[in-house]
């Protein structure tokens, strides 16, 4: 009887990762290695560059919320216009440093003309009317305002592929 019982505690413990590699082997090509990943987009050439972009900016306390609130349900037309714009792994975090909030972008640049795509960007109806609702919420850096602008651009000084 003790048999018995060993037998079915290790199927059962057995049994859920088993299910669990033969649904991930099943569906590995849906899967990529986060660490490993590189642009995998068919629109790309084999050689294509990818240029990457940090950038910062402020954000007032209290447009924290909305700001979130807009970017978990960012407007259609304005995530195809970055697209269009040569734009991907587009992410932008949050973080509070000595009582003041801080957002931090990365992006990858995948284009040949990253100053015409910012300008087509730019000349977005839609992505105007996005900026009308998001810029009122960011506190500028110094510098960017010098520019007339919302973000720096960062410094980079570490990537591994």
């Amino acid at each position: 009887m003790h048999l018995v019982k060993r037998i079915k505690k290790n199927v059962a413990i057995a049994l859920p990762c088993l299910l669990l590699f033969f649904a991930c082997n099943q569906h590995a090509e849906k899967i990529q290695d986060p660490i490993a990943t590189t642009v995998k987009d068919t629109t790309l050439s084999a050689d294509a560059k990818v240029q990457r972009y940090g950038m910062v900016t402020g954000i007032k306390p209290d447009k924290i919320e909305y700001y979130k609130k807009l970017h978990a349900n960012i407007w259609p037309p304005v995530a195809k216009k970055i697209k269009e714009c040569n734009i991907r792994n587009y992410s932008i975090y949050l973080k509070q440093i000595d009582n003041k909030y801080y957002l931090f972008s990365y992006f990858e640049y995948v284009g040949d003309n990253f100053d015409k795509d910012m300008q087509h960007m730019a000349a977005d109806t839609a992505t105007q009317r996005w900026w009308k609702e998001t810029n009122p919420t960011q506190l500028p850096l110094p510098e960017a305002l010098a520019q007339k602008q919302t973000w720096s651009r960062m410094e980079e000084v570490f990537y591994e592929k």
